[in-house]
């Protein structure tokens, strides 16, 4: 096998069609020769969150697009790449599968292998792609979909220490935003209004600290919130921006404080297998938020443990991850073929109980 692999990813699990070429040679940083993502952000501004229907739709209409303009920008041509990457799942099936058939329909033209990754893979190995982090590490994985703590010990080899049992934070974000009148999506536009805000104003809630493990809970605080929301709508008869801002800023330091002492909990764990380079990593869309990445910092600090936090651009979905996961399945000798199946259930810890449930389909989380 070469010393350089070149790889094109893709990456449609949700509301954003992206592609991108990653080129890693041995013993060296990765380099990403193009990154390209087309939003979807003003296809459902009008539902108050992803339409799954019209983001199938709007992967199938980008995704050749996207493909072409990242080729131009690495200034490659399709048959100079050793493979295509693909998520395969998990997310919304019709944007996984409108990926997964444009990667086969890619192969078979090309003759290229063609690599299945799993979306949460992609976002765990992250700190791999921009630090050549070395395993085991510990991975907080926070996004819209999920929340879960990680101890990653190989490119397929994850250990689940606890995550979300309702909402995640990212669905919690959005809600929350639904809720209080703003736009979508709900995590930048929370964000936005809690910095003009009093975190301390309201008391809400910070579930699940009163018991052991890591496991996190996030429907109670939404709840919380409606509530406090409701009683202040009563109270002037609509909800005064003043409130708004410090709803928003009260809710965002819960999250906040919830992660940080799960963070500490998870550290706890992780640092009984004495790795030679502690490391906390945080991946996902909601570690754009920066209250949240400043408490975790903090945790690191306390516990002498590296922080790993990725560039914004690599927070939320994006193609590079998912190319650079396939170099490593690609590097371990792992292909698929043309039976590669789009999964919208794919746990990483493949070994770990369901958290959310199961049914024909698999576990959820």
């Amino acid at each position: 096998m070469t010393d350089t692999i070149t790889l094109l990813g893709l990456e449609s699990s949700c509301d954003d069609t992206a592609a991108a070429v990653v080129r890693h040679t041995a013993d060296q940083m990765p380099e990403i020769l193009s990154s390209i993502v087309a939003g979807q952000t003003g296809l459902h501004a009008d539902f108050g969150g992803v339409v799954p229907e019209i983001a199938a739709r709007a992967h199938a209409e980008k995704l050749d697009i996207c493909v072409e303009e990242a080729l131009l920008r690495a200034g490659l041509r399709l048959g100079e790449l050793d493979g295509i990457a693909v998520t395969a799942g998990p997310g919304l099936i019709g944007g996984v599968v409108a990926g997964v058939m444009c990667a086969k329909g890619l192969a078979a033209g090309s003759g290229l292998p063609l690599i299945g990754v799993n979306h949460l893979a992609g976002h765990a190995l992250t700190p791999r792609l921009t630090d050549q982090t070395a395993f085991p590490y510990l991975m907080l994985l926070v996004s819209g979909g999920h929340c879960q703590f990680l101890i990653a010990k190989g490119p397929d080899e994850f250990s689940r220490l606890g995550g979300t049992i309702d909402d995640a934070p990212g669905e919690a974000f959005d809600k929350t935003a639904k809720l209080l009148g703003l736009l979508q999506p709900g995590g930048p536009a929370v964000e936005a209004e809690a910095r003009k805000g009093d975190p301390k104003r309201f008391n809400f809630p910070r579930p699940l600290l009163d018991r052991p493990g890591c496991d996190m809970s996030f429907s109670g605080l939404k709840t919380a919130l409606l509530r406090e929301r409701d009683r202040l709508v009563a109270e002037h008869g609509g909800l005064r921006r003043a409130d708004r801002v410090d709803l928003c800023a009260g809710f965002q330091a819960a999250v906040a404080d919830v992660l940080a002492e799960k963070s500490r909990r998870a550290l706890a764990e992780y640092l009984t297998l004495a790795p030679a380079t502690p490391t906390l990593a945080v991946a996902g869309g909601v570690a754009a938020n920066m209250t949240i990445r400043a408490a975790l910092e903090t945790v690191c600090e306390r516990e002498k443990v590296t922080f790993l936090a990725p560039p914004l651009a690599l927070c939320t979905d994006n193609a590079a991850m998912i190319a650079w996961a396939g170099i490593e399945r690609f590097r371990a000798g792992q292909r698929d073929d043309m039976t590669l199946q789009a999964r919208p259930r794919w746990p990483l810890d493949q070994h770990a109980p369901a958290m959310l449930g199961s049914g024909k389909k698999g576990a959820k989380a």
